[in-house]
């Protein structure tokens, strides 16, 4: 094996070859000559990714291995890990921009003499963009030893950005390793981060300065860049200056060049280019901006951290609102971001629900309301942001100017999903347009005119709720800022109105799923008939098997959630990154999930035909002349052809389609046997409709009794 070669795990063998980890497994076994360990553990072992590939090939397993797959693979079997891959990758794609001939003839020569002539073309591309070494910029150039085990991989990257540039080759690498370690960064989803931007107006002309003193891997800088692009004004684009500070020194690189690849087409030098300017350092505690006087700031700061700096900084200037205790770290970045506003600049940050009611934060959030500092608590869905379980707020604070505000007020907007896209919950049900929507209007009421008349709810869709408080009305002993305080449930009854339109829906399901009971069974002796197995169908051309992914697109993505609720396609592509291509579903296709040990199976109709598969679902192509459609859905979903098909992680149950069984039946027979798993299927969809909007019925009458909108009689 070459020193240096790229290592690949199971699951890197499994997606190249396009088949489940349980398959590697098998090969391991069976074949002899299969490609030994040469790296990770006992339980994980990793291979030498040009063995793997020659083994493939020999077993015709592989014909070419995509050119982007090979690049990721690359990047994340890197020795010195995908984050220094990452940087490495960064630097070479912002001098294949800045000089493509220079590229050229630079790779036209060996790895090793190619890793010390790289080392100094780089370090002309990164004073270019960054400034001279030893300014305290983000990115270091590399040297030789360092770039030698990157060359291949640097190599790939730039024919792959030949094919779709340079700022899509980085999106779509970076984009692929946060979805494979989401644990290991704190993420703020593209849709949030756009919001977020949106709220402090980074799209306009006269916000020209944008900060993140906690930058993680730029998403936030990024959306307010796409903000800008997106405002479509005819005026010098904004923002020209953009500012980051990230504790960790991986993730600041990763940033800057991230950034500097978004802005490449802006040469550094002209008078409408931006300039970047990422540091690394403790925020709190080292500031590497003490003089800016940024017109916006976006931040997502770490959440109950006690080791903050709260010794070291007792006495520190930016605490012009009170001192944060201990355990109110968020306050701090609140200050923060507010001590680095010009007057009347405005900064978003997201905050866990408990910085908006603990009593140690009180006197601090009592400050910024008089003052008119807090304009607006925004507390969006379960499911927006990481942690997925916990509702997260969003504030929206403006730097006070010389004049106070007369009569401030505070905008209070609580977001939740109607009553009937509830039943799921996670981040992918949420209807992520419908709640910026929701936001952004109410804000743009709210803001436009300085204030919305005290007590108005700005129009807004469905499932959300916003009014404004006057800031005396909060000025309590406990300075509660949590909008559910204040407002009235998003999910509230619209009246006995439409409380008679649920009942009345509610009785004509609960009458169709009368129509749909199934008849008594008959007994029947058991019968014992030849079977098959979905993976000799496959073999045989019967049936084609393909797995979902995080590929992008343009058309809606049936999620995990919506097979499991039998709801529509209610997914989004993932944003950013080289578009890959999606897994469209077929009516009369069947979908499994993949994780779980649920026992649900969906066929495809024409309404749902055209989406995107999602993460964990399998997909089930069957051949119509050989197979029946509902006659292979309904035998899926027997316990025990599930329970031998399934294999039990330490924390979740996984599913193996190809180890389903089927009877060898003639099609005539499939189709009887289809026709009434069909009917099974719409009597269980009745039966679900039935239980939702019995829920709803309910919990209307609950809000509705408890509120004064229902009246006992």
């Amino acid at each position: 094996m070459p020193e240096n070669a790229t290592e690949v795990t199971a699951a890197g063998i499994a997606r190249l070859a396009g088949v489940g980890r349980a398959a590697v497994s098998n090969w391991r076994r069976r074949h002899a000559d299969f490609p030994q360990p040469v790296g990770g553990t006992e339980t994980s072992p990793s291979f030498a990714l040009p063995e793997v590939e020659r083994w493939l090939r020999d077993q015709g397993k592989l014909v070419e291995v995509p050119l982007r797959e090979r690049v990721w693979q690359q990047l994340a079997g890197h020795p010195a890990g995908p984050v220094t891959a990452l940087v490495h990758t960064g630097c070479a794609l912002l001098l294949v921009h800045r000089s493509p001939a220079a590229w050229r003839e630079i790779t036209g020569v060996s790895d090793e003499r190619m890793a010390g002539v790289l080392s100094l073309a780089l370090d002309d591309a990164l004073a270019d963009r960054f400034g001279p070494a030893g300014n305290g910029r983000a990115v270091r150039t590399p040297d030789r030893a360092e770039l030698l085990p990157s060359v291949p991989l640097l190599r790939g990257a730039a024919e792959l950005a030949a094919e779709t540039g340079v700022r899509e080759t980085y999106e779509f690498l970076l984009g692929r390793q946060l979805d494979a370690n989401p644990r290991q960064y704190t993420l703020t989803p593209p849709g949030l981060a756009e919001l977020m931007a949106e709220l402090a107006g980074t799209g306009r002309p006269d916000v020209r300065t944008v900060l993140d003193p906690a930058a993680g891997t730029g998403a936030l800088l990024t959306a307010a860049l796409g903000a800008a692009d997106a405002s479509g004004s005819t005026e010098a684009t904004a923002p020209t200056a953009l500012h980051a500070q990230e504790s960790d020194p991986g993730l600041a690189a990763v940033t800057a060049l991230r950034l500097v690849l978004r802005t490449a087409d802006t040469p550094r030098t002209t008078p409408a280019g931006r300039t970047v300017d990422v540091r690394t350092g403790d925020t709190l505690r080292t500031d590497a901006f003490p003089r800016l006087a940024a017109d916006a700031v976006l931040c997502h700061p770490p959440f109950n951290e006690r080791n903050w700096g709260h010794d070291e900084l007792a006495y520190d200037p930016r605490w012009e609102y009170g001192f944060p205790a201990r355990t109110e770290s968020e306050l701090a970045w609140v200050q923060h971001a507010l001590a680095r506003l010009r007057d009347g600049g405005t900064a978003v940050l997201l905050m866990p629900p408990a910085a908006a009611s603990r009593r140690s934060g009180r006197r601090i959030r009592a400050d910024l309301l008089r003052r008119g500092a807090l304009r607006a608590v925004i507390a969006l869905p379960a499911g927006a942001a990481p942690p997925y379980g916990i509702p997260l707020h969003l504030w929206v604070l403006r730097r006070p100017g010389a004049q106070p505000r007369p009569n401030p007020e505070l905008l209070l907007i609580d977001t939740a999903e109607p009553a009937e896209q509830a039943t799921g919950g996670g981040r992918d049900r949420l209807d992520r347009p419908a709640l910026r929507r929701a936001v952004l209007d109410a804000w743009h009421t709210y803001d436009g005119s300085g204030g919305a008349r005290t007590g108005e709810q700005p129009e807004t869709p469905p499932g959300a709720a916003a009014r404004t408080v006057p800031v005396i009305e909060l000025l309590d002993d406990d300075v509660d800022l949590a909008p559910a305080r204040h407002l009235p449930s998003p999910a509230a009854t619209g009246g006995p109105a439409e409380l008679a339109g649920v009942r009345e829906r509610l009785t004509r399901t609960l009458g169709l799923a009368t129509d749909l009971a199934p008849p008594p069974p008959a007994p029947a002796a058991p019968v014992h008939r030849p079977v098959t197995t979905i993976g000799e169908l496959a073999r045989a051309g019967a049936l084609q098997l393909r797995h979902g992914g995080a590929g992008t697109g343009t058309g809606p993505v049936l999620t995990e959630h919506d097979v499991l609720g039998s709801a529509p396609p209610s997914g989004t592509p993932a944003a950013g990154g080289t578009p890959e291509e999606p897994v469209l579903v077929a009516a009369g296709d069947v979908v499994v999930p993949v994780l779980g040990g649920v026992t649900v199976v969906r066929v495809v109709d024409e309404a749902t035909a055209g989406a995107a598969l999602g993460r964990n679902l399998q997909l089930l192509r069957p051949d119509p002349a050989v197979l029946d459609p509902w006659f292979l859905a309904g035998f899926l979903r027997g316990t025990t052809n599930n329970r031998q098909a399934s294999s039990h992680a330490s924390t979740a149950t996984r599913l193996d389609a190809r180890r389903l069984q089927l009877p060898r039946l003639p099609l005539a027979e499939q189709r009887r046997y289809g026709e009434r798993f069909r009917a099974l299927a719409a009597f269980e969809d009745a039966l679900r409709l039935a239980g939702r909007l019995g829920g709803q019925l309910v919990q209307g009458l609950y809000d509705g009794l408890t509120d004064g909108t229902v009246t006992p009689e």
